[in-house]
């Protein structure tokens, strides 16, 4: 009776766990969010540390660090996609113009599509409804412009990272000491290492390739005559931390600038062609490389954790999937799992199949 209650309270709470998530959604979102950050953000913690910094300014510096970073990154993409957003209904001639072959092409087959290019072409009649939002002028004043909820949960997640990251060093050794035997106490000290090693090492390591993915496409943009190029490289390295999803969209994204942009088709597809085909180099060649078989995962378990959390938390639950999948697997790794599971979590591999087949 004990071991049936037991699975029906784990099935029960399997279920209610994302509907909890979702509702709670002001408070978890911004809980797991700091968390994530503080476990990447700890080698640099314990880099200051072993150059005798008290924990408290280590953490402080490292908050900071975090924040300015993300200020300059909202500085390039959000600020100048303000301005972009606003000349948007001054564009819809151009963009009509663009797409006027296409648009004729295909409403000759079907009736929704005459009546949907006859939509298109009154686009301006919402021009004042667009256009009538003031720009924020930095970022301190879109800050100040948000949501109150918003501004609270960005403060909270702020306290919880530096309090993770100025008590870091105590919880973690009352954590081993805690434990009952010397071997329970190594395999939590290994555990530790083990998520904080793979959690850092693969944001650090995305960070760096996404940045040099965006600003290479900023390059050809820039190239190319492209207003603000740099803006749409943060897109590009933004949206791509959302694997397969991610850089769809951006190519959407940079398709729509380039049909606001330029006068024919063809030169307004070209941004959106380079972006994809910078992505596929980066996907296929690079990220491979750098990566390494240590930190590949599952494209279905990816897929799952994507759609999961997605669901969950939108957008930013989108941007949290893969972190949350890598810390998971960690664990799981480290404390072992039954075959089946081992099969999903790492996939086809080759070395183990030769093991296997070995007699």
């Amino acid at each position: 009776m004990l071991a049936t209650f037991n699975l029906f309270a784990a099935v029960g709470i399997f279920l209610a766990f994302p509907f909890v998530m979702t509702a709670g959604a002001e408070f978890f979102l911004p809980l797991f969010a700091a968390i994530i950050i503080a476990i990447a953000l700890v080698p640099a913690l314990e880099w200051l540390e072993r150059r005798r910094v008290p924990s408290s300014l280590a953490a402080a510096i490292c908050v900071l660090g975090f924040v300015l970073a993300v200020n300059g990154a909202l500085a390039v993409i959000v600020l100048p996609a303000s301005d972009w957003f606003v000349e948007l209904p001054d564009k819809l001639p151009r963009i009509q113009h663009n797409l006027a072959p296409v648009i004729d092409l295909y409403s000759s087959l079907n009736d929704y599509v005459a009546r949907t290019s006859a939509q298109v072409g009154s686009g301006p009649v919402a021009r004042g409804d667009v256009a009538s939002g003031a720009v924020p002028s930095s970022v301190v004043d879109l800050i100040a412009t948000s949501a109150p909820s918003a501004a609270i949960e960005i403060f909270f997640a702020l306290l919880v990272i530096f309090f993770l990251l100025a008590g870091w060093r105590r919880a973690r050794t009352r954590t081993i000491e805690a434990q009952g035997s010397f071997d329970s106490a190594l395999k939590t000290a290994r555990i530790i290492q083990n998520v904080v090693s793979a959690t850092s090492a693969y944001l650090t390591t995305i960070t760096i390739i996404n940045v040099t993915l965006g600003l290479s496409v900023a390059f050809v943009l820039w190239l190319l005559g492209m207003p603000s190029p740099l803006m749409w490289g943060g897109i590009v390295a933004l949206f791509n931390f959302v694997p397969y999803v991610g850089p769809i969209a951006a190519a959407l994204l940079l398709g729509v600038g380039g049909l606001m942009t330029y006068d024919t088709i063809g030169m307004a597809l070209l941004p959106a062609a380079i972006m994809i085909g910078c992505h596929l180099v980066e996907a296929n060649i690079f990220t491979p490389v750098v990566l390494g078989r240590r930190l590949t995962m599952n494209p279905l378990l990816i897929l799952i954790s994507l759609s999961y959390w997605g669901w969950v938390w939108g957008a930013m639950g989108a941007l949290l999937a893969v972190p949350i999948l890598v810390i998971v697997m960690t664990i799981i790794g480290s404390t072992g799992l039954p075959a089946f599971l081992v099969f999903l979590m790492r996939g086809d591999d080759d070395d183990d199949d030769e093991a296997v087949a070995t007699p």
